[in-house]
């Protein structure tokens, strides 16, 4: 019944404004105002959509109040040897020569390797064989 009611409604205030539908839209408005049965008739598809939006809302509105309250005070440090933590570090930054972060391989090498005998005696072969040739 609450159906064929709305359409009933909507059919009247379409031709009251003569088919403008933007009119007729703000008639229906106006009656559900006043009409619960109209508005009731509306929304009826819609209402556990409408509720569920509403519960949401308050339900943030409490944990929100709740978040507000001051954090717990942070306890504090031990005796420990504040002076030695992360020195190492700071003397690295300190150093021109220390490579960066993910460059580590652009870097100038820390110190020179020393080259294997193997590899001086396969460059002398190398250079032996190109004067041969």
């Amino acid at each position: 019944m609450s159906r064929e009611y709305a359409e009933k409604r909507i059919r009247e205030a379409l031709v009251t404004s003569k088919g403008n539908t933007h009119r007729a839209q703000q008639r229906i408005i106006v009656e559900a105002a006043q009409d619960h049965k109209l508005l009731l008739a509306l929304t009826q598809g819609h209402l556990t959509g409408v509720v569920a939006l509403w519960l949401n809302r308050v339900l943030t509105r409490i944990g929100q109040e709740q978040e507000e309250t001051p954090p717990p005070e942070k306890p504090q440090m031990l005796d420990m040897e504040p002076q030695t933590f992360g020195a190492e570090i700071l003397r690295a930054l300190e150093s021109s020569s220390s490579p960066m972060f993910g460059q580590e391989s652009a870097s100038v090498p820390l110190r020179r390797k020393q080259a294997s005998q193997s590899h001086i005696d396969a460059l002398r072969q190398m250079a032996g064989k190109k004067k041969e040739e």
